[in-house]
């Protein structure tokens, strides 16, 4: 990476900010054993069966007879939880799992956290209260009975639900509050221990992914800057093996022509940054992945200025460069046998008298200029000089971009599913099938040549907001700055945050398309 200045943020650490919790955040432990241990916490599946929940398999670990199942109304339901009185004062668990498929298992896992998490609460007020935090102290931890036949896809899912259910990202004065810290996968005698533990191990190393893009995303914007989030990212790569990290200042951006950036970061006085990690293994084989992800740190929308309901999200408009940030960092932590680079352009879109205007041309990394229409479309802005810059510098086999970027993809897709345009059918199909696999729904759409025309420009080469369908017709002006190259573009307005929680999804940031980015790179690298 010659003639890479490396900029360490003058921010404090993540570990040393008053202002914020520790980052990354620290989840559950997930370890696999044999022996279902009297005395410890557990829990049980109720399954659906051909006449309704299967309640006799689930009473049988707690020598409890099924009316008291029948009492506390457990059911199969997939997510449903229900304590179960035991002897000596003990509490038990039941969770409905439905007919069994990943999905409701990893339901499942979320909706216990949640449920520990609140026994935990209640325990802590009532210590405050008492000085006795009483038999509820057991709750940090639990052991889980699995089904004969347990697989590996559904350890995984658990394990993600389990890890990623109780999370939650507040900036308070008080302590933290209690977790679960603890579980224990109880599997069948014909299970295989090794196998299923080294699934848990890399679901946990996926959930870390999600986790730490959502706290990314969840910081505050009074402190997270584009020098306090690439900061913060080359921090984090310093501590993990054959993972490189550059971030470049304002004045590399301008001796290299990132005009778009530069416009974008104009009006604020906190500058822009270019973030470059750069993960090269020594078995590496098969493509370079390049990723870019979009940074936009905080959004006002500039002079086109957005409504005030709503703008306090905005903080999370960088979801695009968190997932790219915390997907670098598990590949790497992985050993994935493939060369990644990811790029995260990052600025602050605001107002002020150096902001960029409607009707500006700006000149990308490479030459071309673009008209611009409004300028809260600064997302494609950063996007294209750092697409440019890949295709220009770094010899990318495939390029992906993530980034929340059009509220049309929202209108089109709703808040749970991502956007995927691609240039390559067969890397179309290898990104939806990571995101199957790891929990995470994209829906292909087309790059609708009738509209190709539309993105040239008049005044420029480009239009910035070209009339027509608003997501296609920003995928259709990023594919100008590919070099024809095969290209993904991965629009998460949608599910990038989530107003309620939902099966492992809290309310916040979702942390959406960190996993399915490991995951597509783990596909290349076989």
């Amino acid at each position: 990476m010659s003639g890479a200045s490396v900029f360490r943020s003058a921010q404090p650490s993540r570990d040393a900010d008053p202002a914020l919790p520790v980052i990354p955040t620290s989840l559950v432990e997930v370890d696999v054993v044999r022996q279902w241990r009297d005395g410890v916490p557990g829990a049980v599946a109720v399954f659906e069966g051909e006449s309704g929940p299967d309640l006799a398999a689930a009473a049988e670990p707690f020598d409890v007879d099924i009316a008291v199942l029948q009492a506390v109304g457990a059911t199969a339901s997939a997510g449903d939880v229900r304590a179960v009185p035991l002897p000596a004062g003990h509490v038990g668990w039941v969770v409905g799992v439905g007919a069994g498929e990943p999905a409701k298992w990893r339901s499942a896992g979320a909706a216990l956290a949640r449920a520990l998490r609140e026994r935990l609460g209640e325990a802590a007020e009532s210590a405050d209260e008492t000085g006795d935090l009483g038999d509820a102290s057991d709750a940090d931890y639990l052991q889980i009975r699995l089904p004969d036949g347990v697989d590996g896809e559904t350890v995984s899912a658990l394990t993600l639900g389990l890890a990623l259910g109780g999370y939650r990202f507040r900036v308070t004065a008080k302590p933290a509050p209690p977790r679960l810290r603890k579980v224990l996968l109880v599997l069948p005698e014909s299970a295989d221990s090794a196998a299923l533990g080294e699934q848990v191990r890399r679901a946990r190393e996926l959930a870390a992914t999600t986790a730490l893009a959502r706290d990314l995303a969840n910081a505050p914007s009074n402190i997270k800057d584009p020098a306090w989030l690439t900061g913060i990212a080359a921090e984090l790569a310093a501590d993990v093996a054959n993972l490189g990290a550059a971030v470049r200042d304002e004045k590399w951006l301008a001796d290299n022509g990132f005009g778009g950036v530069l416009a974008v970061g104009g009006g604020s006085s906190r500058p822009p940054r270019l973030l470059e990690l750069t993960y090269r293994p020594k078995d590496a084989a098969g493509p370079h992945l390049v990723l870019v992800g979009k940074g936009i740190t905080f959004d006002t929308g500039g002079i086109s200025l957005k409504p005030a309901e709503g703008m306090h999200l905005m903080r999370t408009d960088m979801s695009g460069g968190a997932a790219v940030i915390s997907a670098l960092l598990t590949i790497a932590r992985l050993e994935l046998p493939i060369r990644v680079t990811g790029l995260v352009p990052s600025a602050e879109n605001h107002v002020s008298g150096s902001a960029y205007r409607p009707g500006d041309v700006v000149r990308h990394y490479g030459g071309t200029t673009t008209e611009v229409g409004n300028t809260d479309a600064e997302g494609r802005m950063v996007l294209a000089d750092a697409l440019a810059y890949a295709v220009d510098r770094l010899e990318p086999d495939l390029l992906v971009d993530v980034a929340t970027l059009t509220g049309a993809m929202k209108v089109a897709l709703g808040l749970r599913t991502g956007g995927l345009f691609a240039t390559d059918p067969e890397l179309a199909d290898q990104i939806r099938a990571a995101g199957e696999r790891v929990g995470e729904a994209w829906w292909r759409m087309p790059l609708l040549e009738d509209h190709a025309e539309d993105v040239q420009g008049q005044l420029a080469d480009v239009k910035q907001t070209p009339p027509g369908p608003g997501g296609i017709t920003a995928a259709l002006f990023l594919r100008e700055f590919t070099g024809g190259l095969p290209w993904a573009h991965l629009d998460i307005a949608g599910p990038a945050r989530a107003e309620k929680d939902y099966a492992e999804v809290v309310t916040g940031g979702t942390g959406f398309a960190a996993r399915s980015l490991v995951e597509l790179a783990a596909t290349l690298a076989k």
